[in-house]
């Protein structure tokens, strides 16, 4: 009773018909009957009240005259105890005050008199409930506003906050940003960095690369023993090679570029071209920028911006593109599949000649097996080999997972015939391929 929202539940409206004389109730029923409403019956008051407060009553029609109560009186009473109830007084009696009193106390819907008109009865019952129809919509859209009003300031509150959050986040970065400008005067090389650092924040710490890329090319150029002039060149073209995707949203900037559509992939091939043109204008930094533009060419001409080929392309960027390719691969973010350090140096290994310059590759090999502790492909007795190349007294040289990154075997493991077959009945019911890293017995080893 009085929910504005029952109105959504599937039942019969309930009517209640309230009289002294059976004979009036008999010909209430059998004129609505055959209409779809749930009929209660009452002879008097009491009876009324006791149904009110036991069924589902959405109208009422009383007569006006009732032992114990009269019928304003207990439309009344009725109006006060279920204010959304539908009230009808139906009354032979032309006493003007009795019927003022169900009008300003029981706050009727209408009243009929006695005898009725059996269409008047039925057209104003179905008015009657269609008006209190349209009043619970009302009701039940109005405090759906309500409480719509109540969500929208809470997520104007919290946007709010957002907003201060970002603006303050901002106001951060132009902190930093304005202190890097001042470093930057100092040194271009210390301002490059820090620089890459920040445009690094936008990714997860998963995929952020700048700062192993640019260790990695120092180490590089350390161990091979390249000038200073190279490897600063070389290490502001690390921090900064990938300026160019500072306007890509966030989605673009974690998506491996071998889920790129058509329409992404071109603004993929085109961010080494922006990003030298980013960096020109500033003179220190224009080796650097020339870097940057051809990184991403290959060693047979398939790469962009320019499509140069071979001892064409800047033996920076040669570089380059061995250092951001072995991170990438590991971070997801040139194939979907993450690789280990050990698996990204087998795929730049199988690509040599394609897609990197084939002097190079067994130098940058040796370079991360002396500067990463987890790269074991340096060791002339570790060999690559696929589950059916597999001998029992081989020893793991690293981890095995599954593609999934179920952690299978551990490195040290020492292999035997069952234990092949298993990998192998494993890695058939995955679909999977795997790359397993072993020692060859000292015997074996030798011989190789």
């Amino acid at each position: 009773m009085g929910d504005p929202d029952v109105v959504t539940v599937s039942r019969l409206p309930g009517v209640l018909l309230v009289d002294a004389q059976d004979l009036v109730l008999q010909r209430l029923r059998q004129l609505l009957s055959p209409y779809p409403y749930a009929l209660h019956f009452a002879r008097d008051a009491i009876q009324a009240l006791h149904v009110m407060a036991h069924c589902e009553v959405d109208l009422v029609i009383s007569a006006a005259h009732l032992p114990q109560m009269d019928g304003p009186a207990l439309l009344a009473r009725i109006h006060q105890q279920y204010p959304d109830t539908t009230r009808i007084l139906l009354t032979g009696d032309p006493d003007p005050r009795l019927i003022a009193r169900a009008i300003n106390e029981g706050e009727i819907y209408r009243y009929l008199n006695k005898p009725w008109d059996d269409q008047e009865l039925l057209l104003a019952l179905r008015q009657a409930l269609d008006h209190q129809h349209a009043e619970r919509e009302r009701q039940r859209l109005g405090l759906l506003v309500r409480q719509q009003n109540t969500e929208l300031k809470a997520l104007n509150v919290q946007l709010q906050r957002r907003v201060a959050a970002r603006t303050a986040e901002l106001q951060q970065t132009a902190d930093m940003l304005d202190l890097a400008y001042e470093e930057l005067k100092h040194s271009y090389a210390t301002g490059a960095e820090l620089f890459s650092l920040l445009v690094n924040q936008r990714l997860p710490p998963a995929k952020q690369t700048n700062r192993r890329i640019i260790e990695l090319v120092r180490a590089y150029c350390t161990i091979q023993g390249l000038d200073a002039i190279f490897q600063r060149d070389l290490a502001m073209a690390a921090a900064l090679h990938n300026i160019g995707k500072l306007s890509w949203s966030d989605q673009l900037m974690t998506t491996p570029a071998d889920l790129l559509h058509h329409q992404q992939r071109e603004r993929y091939r085109a961010y080494p071209q922006q990003s030298e043109s980013l960096l020109m204008t500033l003179e220190p930094v224009q080796d650097a920028a020339r870097l940057i533009r051809h990184h991403q060419e290959h060693w047979d001409g398939t790469g962009f911006p320019d499509r140069l080929r071979g001892e064409a392309i800047p033996l920076g960027s040669r570089v380059l593109k061995l250092a951001v390719d072995f991170i990438e691969l590991q971070c997801g973010l040139i194939l979907e599949r993450r690789m280990n350090s050990d698996e990204a140096l087998v795929f730049i290994r199988k690509y040599a000649g394609r897609l990197y310059d084939p002097q190079l590759v067994e130098g940058f090999i040796q370079v991360c097996s002396v500067y990463l502790c987890d790269v074991t492909l340096g060791d002339p007795s570790v060999r690559v080999l696929g589950t059916r190349e597999l001998a029992p007294g081989m020893i793991l040289a690293r981890n095995l997972n599954a593609d999934n990154g179920m952690l299978l075997l551990n490195a040290g493991k020492v292999l035997n015939l069952p234990l092949v077959d298993k990998l192998i009945a494993f890695e058939t019911m995955e679909g999977a391929r795997y790359s397993v890293f072993v020692k060859l017995p000292r015997e074996e080893a030798v011989g190789a």
